[in-house]
């Protein structure tokens, strides 16, 4: 089953084919070795999420698209991006240091608060890596089953190309982070991006779904997927286990919120949990769209955002959420707080900062 975040993007970039693989001499350019285009409309077309980089806003998008701005969204500019690749996701650990991953295996970073970037990794390397990792992994355990079938996996998506989307992006600090995709693609560094060493083997994803999400909750960090599947991770056994959930359809994201865990998904389900995961409890937000964004508001709040533009918000740690009233509502992908009480939303017309208030 492929889940409803990851056919979006993957139909975006089918959308998007002919205007990202641009025409040379020989009839084609590989998009992960042509550089993105400036266009002046990259601001109001589709855009697949956003952040905060000190007082800067950063968003991401098809064709290789990042955009900054530092007046609050007032005015943006398009930043030199070394890939044409669609991207999905964008996570900035200060003011200057940041990554972006997307489609192709690519991670991109930042060492100026998203002006410019450079490639750390790609769809090619990444199976190369891959294979490396389960070809190690089946000589030590020359008589699994489990690492044989890795191995045949790692094979097949190398033989495939570089196709495989990164979704999700998340760093500890300017050294440790990890990027998870499609196909339990997980990857994970401890210099900054220098280097990535592949941890396909390293969870119990035995159907390899989708991993749409990984972020920190709860003294925990957690990965949220397709079909309900949800990982924590186990710093002792170095991998990330499954945790139990009352529920079986897309998992969309995750977020702390006051020493707790929220998980999100399909059909404005939102499930909570005060112990790490261990018990759940089913939290309504008031959103009938599939909850596909999270954010922490300076203030502490929790917001959460559907797909059709709606938005709650939380002041209890999640117990309990609000509506919010947003002008000009739109449809979404993201949703940052721009730092003057407003929000910055991402979507099919770009991004949009709105003022928001209770109901």
């Amino acid at each position: 089953m492929i889940a409803m975040r990851f056919a979006a993007v993957a139909l975006a970039a089918m959308l998007t084919a002919s205007a990202t693989a641009p025409a040379v001499a020989s009839g084609y350019a590989d998009v992960l070795d042509v550089p993105a285009r400036m266009s002046p409309l990259a601001s109001r077309s589709l855009l697949h999420g956003v952040t905060r980089a000190g007082a800067r806003l950063v968003t991401v998008g098809p064709r290789g698209h990042i955009l900054t701005s530092s007046d609050g969204g007032a005015t943006w500019l398009q930043s030199t991006v070394p890939v044409s690749a669609d991207l999905t996701a964008v996570h900035f650990v200060d003011e200057n240091r940041g990554w972006a991953v997307g489609h192709d295996g690519v991670v991109l970073h930042s060492a100026d608060g998203g002006k410019s970037w450079r490639q750390q990794l790609d769809g090619r390397r990444a199976n190369d890596l891959l294979v490396t990792a389960m070809e190690r992994g089946l000589a030590a355990r020359p008589g699994s089953d489990e690492a044989r079938r890795l191995l045949a996996e790692a094979t097949r998506f190398r033989e495939q190309g570089p196709d495989k989307p990164f979704l999700d992006v998340w760093f500890a600090d300017a050294n440790e982070g990890w990027v998870v995709g499609a196909y339990n693609l997980v990857f994970h560094t401890r210099d900054g991006g220098a280097t990535w060493e592949s941890w396909f083997d390293r969870t119990d994803n035995p159907k390899l779904f989708n991993l749409h999400s990984i972020r920190p909750a709860a003294d925990g960090l957690f990965i949220a997927g397709e079909a309900g599947l949800l990982l924590k991770f186990d710093a002792a056994a170095q991998r990330f286990g499954a945790v139990p959930l009352p529920y079986d359809g897309g998992l969309f994201g995750v977020i702390g919120t006051h020493g707790a865990v929220l998980v999100f998904g399909l059909r404005g389900n939102v499930f909570r949990s005060e112990d790490g995961g261990a018990r759940w409890s089913k939290v309504d937000a008031g959103l009938a769209a599939s909850v596909v964004a999270a954010t922490r508001t300076a203030r502490g709040e929790t917001m959460l955002a559907d797909a059709g533009g709606r938005v709650s918000a939380s002041d209890d740690g999640g117990r309990s959420f609000h509506p919010l009233k947003i002008a000009n509502a739109v449809p979404l992908t993201g949703l940052a707080e721009t730092g003057d009480g407003r929000l910055a939303l991402t979507g099919p017309r770009g991004v949009v900062v709105t003022e928001v208030s209770a109901r």
